[in-house]
C-alpha cells in the first residue's frame, strides 16, 4: 500500500468511526456492534502505526467518546476517565501480560471482574460524604449529576465506619436491573408508545433526567469497581474494593486475584456461561494488575490504562424467523435494509429488529422472508443475522430483493464502485437525508445550536417550517412556541442557540456543511491551509491533494459539492445570516513554519506547559505531532516519567531526545 491509498484509507476509517462516535454517544442510535467497531479502531490503529505521518490528534484512536449534556454543569475529572482496551481471545490477553511485563520487569498478580455493561460514574467523597457524582463526559470532563445518584439507593450518602481516607474518588457503573427495564419496557407497549432499546441506554437516558423523582421511580442500581486518591488505605486494588465495601459501597462478589493467566483464563470461562444468571447486563471481563505502585509505573496510553485491558464475550446467539426487511435512507443517502424479526429474548432484551447492512449480507446469506436465522447482539447490543438454518426453508419462501428506488422519494438507487453501500442521489429532495443533513448542522460538534434536536427538527419539517438548514435562521418565536411540548421558554433558547451559532468558528461551519469525507479534522485542516470559504471553493483538484491528509476522494468531494449551485446559494445566503467563513484572525497570530516538516513525539510531564499546550504550539510552528515512534520521528520531546518503551526505541533508532527547554529554544 502506497502512501496515498494509505490515507485515502485512514481518512475513509477515521470520517466512518467519527459517524458511529456520534451515533452512539449523542444520538443514542448505534448502527453497528462494539466489535465491529473495534475491528476498524484496530485496522486504523494498524495503518498509523504504519504510517505514523498521518498520525492526527483528533483521530478516533486518540479520543473517547463523550456523553456530555448541555442541560448539566461540566466538571473536569481529577483524574482523566480514559477507556479499556479490548480484547476477544487468550491470544490478546497474552499479549497484554506480554507487554506488562516488558514494562515491569517482574511477575505481578492480576484482578478480574466483570464488565458491567451500563453508564460509568465518579463519585467523589470528602469525610465520609458524597459531595459529587459526574459521568466519563469526553474523558477530560463530564456532566454533574450529583442530584440523580443521590436517589440510586445503592450508593451511599454516607460511608460506614471511620478509616477511610478523608478525600477519594470511587468509580462504577450505573445499571438498570432487566426486572426493571422489562416492566418499564412491558408499561410503554401497554400505553401505546415506543419501546426502549436496552438496558445500557435506558439507565444512561435516565441518569440524565431533569426531573430526579422520575429518576428515583426507575430503580438504578450501582457496583463500584475503582478507587482513586492520594491516601489509599492498601497498595492492592483487589484489598482497596474490599475495604470500600466495608464502607458501604455495592462491590460484586464476581471478582478474584489471580496469579497467572491459566487462572485468569478459567475466571473468563466461568463467568462466560454464569454471567446470564445475573440480574443486569455484562459484557465481558476486566484484567487489571493488582498493585497500585505498578500501575504508576505502567502507565497511560493516549486512551487507555496500559494496567488493564477488557476481555469482551462471544455475543450470545439464538434462533427466529424473519418476517419482512424494511429500509432506511440516512444522512449520506446510504440505503440500509433492516431485518424485521419475531420478537426474540436475548442477552436481556426482547429483539424484534437486526441490520443487514447492505445488499451483499443479504446476498451471502442468501435470505428468504420466513427464514429461520440466527441472531446474535454485537459487543451485546446492536441485533445481527449472523446465519440462516436451511433446513427449514419452505420450497415457497420468496428470496429478499434488494429494492431498486429510494424507499422515500422513490428515485433510483445508485452504487458507486468500490463501496458496499446503495445510495440514494436525491440528496436535496429526499426527506431523511433532508433531516439528516439539518441534524448534523445543529450537532454539538456542528453549529451546537441549544434546544434543535431530532423530534423538534421533526416537527419544525413536518410544520413545513424548515426544509432546509438556511431555514432555521429564519424561525420566529410564534411558530416555535406553538409546537407540541415546545412553549416560549424553550422557544427562547433555541432563538439564543441560533444567535449564539453566528460565532461558531470557520471549521466548525465547514463541518456543519456535511460535504462527504469532510469530517472534523479534514475540516479543520482545509481550512487551516485555505483560510477562507471562497479559497475552498475555487481550490483545483491538485491544490487539494497537496494539502497533507487530503487524498483523491476528499478531493474530488469537496470539487463535487461547490460544483451544486444550490450549495453555492446556501453558501450565500448563511453569509447574509452573519455564519463565520473565515479562518479567525486570532488563528494565524503567532504562526510560523519553524517546525515545518518536523515529526515530533511528545512523552512525559512538563514544568512550563501541558502536553496539550506543546501539542498546539508544535501545530501552530507547522510541525506535526505523532504518537508512536519510527523512523520518520524527528524529534522525541521527553519530560519526566517519560515511558521506559519510548526512550528505548527512541535510542535504537538514534531519534534525538530534547528537552522541553531545547524545544522552546528552538522557537526563538
Amino acid at each position: 500500500m502506497n502512501n496515498e491509498e494509505a490515507l485515502n484509507k485512514i481518512t475513509k476509517l477515521r470520517n466512518e468511526l467519527a459517524d458511529h462516535n456520534y451515533k452512539y454517544y449523542v444520538l443514542a442510535q448505534p448502527e453497528i456492534s462494539d466489535f465491529d467497531f473495534d475491528m476498524k479502531l484496530k485496522e486504523l490503529e494498524k495503518l498509523e502505526a504504519e504510517f505514523p505521518q498521518f498520525a492526527d490528534p483528533n483521530s478516533p484512536t486518540q479520543r473517547v467518546g463523550s456523553d456530555i449534556s448541555k442541560d448539566f454543569e461540566q466538571v473536569e475529572h481529577k483524574y482523566s476517565m480514559l477507556s479499556l482496551s479490548n480484547a476477544y481471545s487468550e491470544e490478546e490477553i497474552k499479549d497484554f501480560d506480554t507487554r506488562v511485563k516488558k514494562i515491569i520487569e517482574t511477575d505481578c498478580d492480576y484482578v478480574c471482574e466483570l464488565k458491567f455493561d451500563g453508564s460509568s460514574i465518579s463519585l467523589t467523597y470528602e469525610n465520609g460524604e458524597l459531595i459529587r457524582a459526574v459521568t466519563r463526559g469526553d474523558g477530560v470532563k463530564g456532566d454533574d449529576v450529583t442530584t440523580n445518584v443521590r436517589t440510586i439507593k445503592s450508593i451511599p450518602l454516607k460511608l460506614r465506619g471511620n478509616d477511610y481516607p478523608a478525600n477519594f474518588e470511587i468509580r462504577g457503573e450505573i445499571l438498570m436491573p432487566f426486572k426493571v427495564f422489562d416492566a418499564l419496557n412491558a408499561k410503554l407497549e401497554k400505553a401505546g408508545e415506543q419501546l426502549l432499546a436496552n438496558p445500557r441506554n435506558t439507565s444512561a437516558g435516565t441518569l440524565k433526567m431533569k426531573n430526579s423523582s422520575v429518576v428515583a421511580s426507575r430503580k438504578l442500581d450501582a457496583y463500584l469497581y475503582y478507587m482513586l486518591g492520594n491516601d489509599l488505605p492498601m497498595d492492592g486494588h483487589f484489598e482497596n474494593l474490599q475495604k470500600a465495601k466495608e464502607w458501604g459501597f455495592k462491590i460484586s462478589d464476581a471478582i478474584e486475584v489471580c496469579k497467572n493467566l491459566n487462572e485468569v483464563y478459567t475466571f473468563i470461562k466461568k463467568w462466560d456461561t454464569e454471567r446470564h444468571k445475573l440480574p443486569v447486563a455484562t459484557d465481558g471481563v476486566v484484567i487489571k494488575v493488582n498493585s497500585k505502585k505498578l500501575q504508576d509505573n505502567l502507565g497511560f496510553t493516549a486512551k487507555s490504562p496500559r494496567w488493564a485491558i477488557a476481555y469482551k464475550f462471544k455475543a450470545e446467539s439464538v434462533s427466529t424467523v424473519l418476517k419482512s426487511v424494511s429500509y432506511q435512507v440516512g444522512r449520506t443517502g446510504a440505503v440500509t435494509p433492516v431485518a424485521n424479526l419475531e420478537p426474540v429474548h436475548i442477552a436481556g432484551t426482547m429483539v424484534k429488529r437486526a441490520s443487514l447492512h447492505n445488499a451483499d449480507i443479504i446476498q451471502n446469506h442468501d435470505l428468504h422472508i420466513g427464514d429461520t436465522v440466527f441472531v446474535e447482539k454485537g459487543g451485546e447490543i446492536i441485533p445481527k443475522i449472523t446465519g440462516v438454518d436451511v433446513s427449514k426453508r419452505h420450497p415457497m419462501f420468496s428470496p429478499v430483493i434488494f429494492i431498486e428506488n429510494c424507499p422515500e422519494c422513490k428515485t433510483p438507487l445508485i452504487r458507486k464502485e468500490g463501496e458496499s453501500a446503495h445510495y440514494c442521489p436525491n440528496e436535496d429532495g429526499c426527506p431523511p437525508q433532508i433531516k439528516g443533513k439539518m441534524e448534523h448542522f445543529v450537532s454539538r460538534k456542528g453549529m451546537d445550536i441549544d434546544g434543535l434536536g431530532q423530534e423538534t427538527i421533526e416537527l419544525l419539517y413536518n410544520e413545513g417550517f424548515v426544509k432546509g438548514i438556511t431555514d432555521f435562521y429564519q424561525l420566529k418565536k410564534g411558530q416555535l412556541a406553538n409546537l407540541d411540548r415546545m412553549g416560549e421558554k424553550s422557544a427562547l433558547r433555541i432563538l439564543e442557540g441560533l444567535e449564539t451559532s453566528k460565532k461558531v468558528p470557520f471549521e466548525r461551519v465547514l463541518f456543519s456543511l456535511g460535504i462527504r469525507f469532510v469530517g472534523e479534522t479534514i475540516a479543520k485542516i482545509l481550512v487551516k491551509k485555505l483560510h477562507t470559504i471562497e479559497n475552498i471553493q475555487a481550490a483545483t483538484f491538485e491544490e487539494l491533494i497537496d494539502i497533507d491528509e487530503i487524498g483523491d476522494k476528499i478531493a474530488e468531494s469537496v470539487i463535487a459539492w461547490f460544483s451544486i449551485e444550490k450549495h453555492l446559494q446556501i453558501i450565500e445566503t448563511l453569509k447574509q445570516y452573519g455564519l463565520q467563513f473565515k479562518i479567525n484572525e486570532n488563528q494565524l497570530i503567532g504562526q510560523t513554519d519553524k517546525l515545518k516538516g518536523l515529526n515530533i513525539i511528545i512523552s512525559g510531564t512538563f514544568e512550563q506547559h501541558s502536553r496539550d499546550e506543546l501539542k498546539k504550539i508544535i501545530e501552530k510552528n507547522g510541525g506535526k505531532n505523532v504518537g508512536s515512534i519510527s523512523k520518520k520521528t524527528s524529534y522525541l520531546l521527553a519530560g519526566k516519567n517519560i515511558g521506559p518503551s519510548k526512550l528505548e526505541k527512541a535510542n535504537k533508532l538514534k531519534i534525538p531526545i530534547i528537552s522541553e527547554n531545547d524545544f522552546l529554544k528552538m522557537l526563538k
